[in-house]
């Protein structure tokens, strides 16, 4: 996907959660949203976007990525 596309949703994620939650707990919950509900790629693309700066990413957006954990290889998928 294109990371400018994910650099948008991501601060849109962020911006939501700031108003639901707070700014103090903003990143925790757009971490856990995007852990959730994006795929492994998604996740992949954005660690590395912010890892190179973040250029685009809103404070907790940045914030939230620096949270995220790289995707595990699936281990049944990985033995075929």
């Amino acid at each position: 996907m294109n990371v400018t596309s994910l650099v948008t949703m991501a601060n849109q994620i962020a911006d939501f959660f700031v108003a639901e939650a707070g700014v103090a707990t903003a990143p925790q919950e757009v971490a856990a949203h995007i852990t959730k509900f994006w795929d492994p790629r998604m996740r992949t693309q954005i660690i590395a976007h912010a890892a190179a700066g973040g250029a685009g990413l809103s404070a907790t957006a940045l914030a939230a990525a620096g949270q995220l954990q790289p995707p595990v290889a699936n281990a049944a998928s990985a033995a075929v």
